[in-house]
C-alpha cells in the first residue's frame, strides 16, 4: 500500500511539475512574419495570451532593433497606439538614398480596458527588413500590467534557445531576399503574371472559339429553320394546286 501510496505521490509531483514547465513555455510573446526576406517589406504580427501572473494587461512597449529606422502600427480597436521616436547620432542613408535623422525607437499600445490574464490578443507592425541575410533581429516586448510587469527582452547566449530564458524576445532571422516577393502578382493593368497570363489567353482563346462556334451553330440553325418554312409552302402550295 505504501509503495502504491509513493508512487502516485511521484506521478502527481512529476505531472505538476510538466504543468509548471509547459506553463512557462507558453506564456511567451511569440511573433509571426508574413515574410522574412533580405530587404522584404514585412507585416510582424506579434501574440499573447497571458498577462503578468494572473495580472491584466494595461500596455504592450514594443523596441525596435538598431537596425530598423521605422514602423508602421497597425490600428487597434480598444487600444491607442504612439510612436516613440529618438535622435541618431549620425544621420542614417536608407536603400532609396534619402538619409533620416531620427528613427521609431518603439510602439506603444496602452489598453483603453486592461486586457484580461488568459484572453489571446493580436498587435501588428510593418516593417522594411534589412538586407543582412542570416541576421537575426530581437524585438523585446515590455508588458506593463495592472499589478507588475514582464519585460520580454532576454536573448540567448551562444549555445542556448529560447526554451532557456525565462522571458525571451520575440525574434526574426532574416533570409535570403525573394526577387518575386514584390509581384509575380501582374504588371501594373492587373494582367497575371507568367503562367497565369498565359492560363488567361487561353482563357480568352477559348471563350473566343466558343463564341464563334455559337454564332457558326445559330446560322446554320437559321438557315435550316428558313429551308424548312419554305419547303412546308411549297408542299402546301402543291396540295392546293
Amino acid at each position: 500500500m505504501r509503495t502504491r501510496t509513493s508512487a502516485l505521490l511521484a506521478a502527481g509531483g512529476t505531472a505538476a511539475l510538466m504543468t509548471l514547465g509547459l506553463g512557462s513555455a507558453a506564456a511567451h510573446v511569440h511573433v509571426t512574419p508574413d515574410t522574412t526576406g533580405a530587404g522584404d517589406t514585412a507585416l510582424l504580427t506579434f501574440d499573447l495570451s497571458h498577462g503578468c501572473e494572473g495580472s491584466p494587461t494595461t500596455a504592450l512597449t514594443f523596441t525596435l532593433p538598431d537596425e530598423l529606422t521605422d514602423a508602421t502600427p497597425t490600428a487597434h480597436a480598444g487600444w491607442d497606439v504612439k510612436k516613440v521616436t529618438e535622435e541618431l547620432s549620425e544621420p542614417r542613408t536608407l536603400p532609396n538614398g534619402s538619409q533620416v535623422s531620427t528613427r521609431t525607437s518603439a510602439v506603444v499600445y496602452t489598453a483603453k480596458d486592461p486586457l484580461a490574464d488568459g484572453v489571446r490578443d493580436t498587435f501588428t507592425l510593418s516593417v522594411t527588413l534589412p538586407e543582412d541575410e542570416g541576421a537575426t533581429l530581437a524585438f523585446p516586448v515590455l508588458q506593463t500590467c495592472t499589478e507588475g510587469e514582464t519585460d520580454w527582452a532576454q536573448v540567448p547566449a551562444e549555445g542556448q534557445s529560447a526554451h532557456d530564458l525565462d522571458s525571451p524576445a520575440p525574434v526574426v532571422t532574416i533570409t535570403e531576399a525573394d526577387d518575386d516577393h514584390n509581384g509575380g502578382h501582374g504588371d501594373d493593368h492587373g494582367t497575371p503574371a507568367g503562367s497565369d497570363r498565359e492560363d488567361a489567353e487561353e482563357r480568352d482563346d477559348d471563350t473566343e472559339a466558343a463564341a464563334i462556334a455559337g454564332y457558326t451553330g445559330l446560322g446554320a440553325g437559321l438557315l435550316g429553320l428558313a429551308a424548312g418554312v419554305t419547303a412546308l409552302i411549297r408542299t402546301r402550295g402543291r396540295s392546293r394546286g
